[in-house]
Parts: C-alpha cells; structure tokens; sequence
C-alpha cells in the first residue's frame, strides 16, 4: 500500500512539474510575442497603407509610365527604368503578370519585361516600408541587390531570346482589376483589407516564430554556422529561403533576430532574394507563361545570384 501511495505522489509531482514548465515558457513566449509585436508592427502597418496608396492612387500613373518607354529609343539601356518601375509597382507576381501580358501585347521589349518582372518579384514599396525595421545598411543592401538583379535579367533575356520564345503570354487571360470601387475611400480602404488578410496571417506565424528562436536557439551555434563560416552560411542562407520564405510580412521577424543573432548580411541578402523569388504562388504565377526551360533557367538564374550577390556583401561589408 506504501508503494502505491509513493508512487502515485511520484506521478502527481511529475505532473504538477511539466504544468508549471509549461506555463512558464507559455508566460515567457507571450512576452516575447508582445515586445516583437509592439516593436515590428508599426512597419508591418507602414508598409500595408503605403502599398495600398499606391496601389490605389498610383498604380495606374506607374504602368503608364512604363508604357511610354515603348516609344522611347532606349535600346537594352530601357532595362533600367524599367527595373526601378518594377519596384515601384505595388501588385504582387499575380498581378504583375496581367500587367505583363497587357505590355507584351502592345509590342513590349522582352529584356525590358524580364527588368520588370524580376524586380517587381523581389521588391516593392510595401517591403521597403516594412524592411526598414532590419535597419538602413540592409534596405539599401536589398534596393540595389534587387535593382541589379532586375538589369541582369533584362541584359539575359537580351542575349539569350533573340526569337522571342522565352515567355509565353499569347493565351494569358486578363483577370479583372479588384480596385475598382466608384467610392475611392472605401475602394482604398477595401485594398487595405486585402492586404491585411494577404500577409496578416503570416505576420503573426513570423513573429511566433521569431519568438521561439529567441527561447530556444542557441545564439552561439547560429552565428557560428551562418555569420562566421560566410561561404557556407551564404549557401545555407540562400537554400533555406526556399522552402521557408512564406512573404514579407511572415519573414521580416525572423530575419531580423537572425542578423541580431549573428547571421551574416550577405547570407540575409541571399535569403532576401531566393526567398520571394522562389515563393510557392510567384513560382505558380511564372510557371504560367513559361515553358519547362524557361522556368528552369530562371530557378537556375536566381539561385546563382542569390549565392554570388552574398558572397559579395560579405566581402563588402
């Protein structure tokens, strides 16, 4: 009887003991969520209203902008503006690619539509917004990265699709435009929804996220795998933005204690390009005006320089 009564004491304890465990690192995550919450939101916010002013109120002045390129005798030199223009544009790679197929149609230069694509995919004024939580050094990093990204694919498509064939926009169906509420208050107002039902869920899982690798990561077994051994880090950097990049407003968080935990900046700056550019729905989005080879070179085109742009930060910085 003494036996049972020790052991089922035994057990009471243990149980009381994971309880209390579990309610202290219950109590120690809502804190961290509630400090990151309060310290990433108003950019995450930021980011949400500049993106829907322009979308709503300067959307269409940006892609006619782009448009007048086309009687300008620019040459593969139009790749410039028509990369700074993709990263003006507000839409996500859904939206671009309407866009796209509309400009293709109208007699567009492919190397100045590759520009504006790529850039358009890795940057837009709601991430710039949103980034500078990670500090002026690495906005500046991203900008140009992506600026430079967006002139070598125009510069590629320039050398390699001398027949045209690169993309394939002939049966691309137009999709119809969503602001298009007479009431320009509540049209701005229901973009703003949108976006915030867009990236709001990942916003929170990001700064879950960010929380538990602030608990549980060692700080020190991180920094020596992606800040101290660069070339590697660099690799891990860019390979692991694929499978874990699920949008601006889900990564930024955790990007951020990375580079506070001692990740590189050029292993950031390889994350911050394969990421989007390698995101399930932009990867569905391409896929839909290229073939097998064509989507296979850009996979190939944005890894190599996502490696190569970190290589290169490191060796800068």
């Amino acid at each position: 009887m003494r036996k049972l009564t020790h052991t089922g004491r035994t057990g009471k304890f243990k149980r009381d003991k994971m309880g209390d465990i579990i309610q202290r690192e219950a109590i120690y995550l809502w804190y961290y969520i509630s400090v990151l919450f309060k310290q990433i939101a108003p950019y995450w916010a930021t980011g949400i209203l500049l993106g829907s002013v322009i979308s709503v109120f300067g959307k269409n002045r940006i892609h006619s902008l782009f448009t007048t390129l086309k009687h300008k005798k620019l040459g593969i030199l139009g790749i410039l503006p028509a990369s700074l223009i993709g990263i003006a544009s507000p839409l996500c790679m859904y939206g671009t690619i309407p866009i796209v197929a509309s400009f293709y149609q109208q007699g567009m230069r492919s190397d100045w539509l590759a520009a504006f694509m790529m850039s358009s995919i890795l940057l837009n004024p709601q991430l710039i917004a949103y980034s500078m939580v990670l500090g002026v050094n690495v906005v500046l990093i991203r900008f140009f990265t992506c600026l430079i990204c967006g002139l070598l694919a125009g510069l590629l498509i320039h050398v390699i699709d001398r027949k045209n064939s690169f993309f394939k926009f002939e049966n691309y169906v137009q999709k119809t435009d969503r602001d298009t509420n007479p009431n320009i208050i509540l049209r701005l107002l229901l973009n703003i929804w949108r976006n915030i039902k867009a990236s709001g869920l990942y916003f929170i899982i990001g700064i879950v996220l960010t929380a538990c690798f602030q608990r549980y990561v060692p700080y020190s077994a991180f920094a020596s795998l992606f800040g101290e051994q660069k070339g590697f880090g660099v690799l891990m950097a860019a390979t692991l933005g694929v499978p874990v990049y699920m949008c601006g407003g889900g990564t930024i968080p955790l990007l951020r204690e990375c580079l506070y935990a001692g990740m590189s900046l050029g292993a950031a700056s390889a994350f911050m390009i394969t990421g989007p550019a390698t995101k399930l729905t932009n990867l569905g989005a391409l896929k839909s005006v290229m073939n097998i080879k064509s989507f296979a070179f850009y996979i190939a085109f944005v890894c190599l320089f996502a490696f190569i742009t970190g290589i290169l930060v490191n060796l800068a910085v």
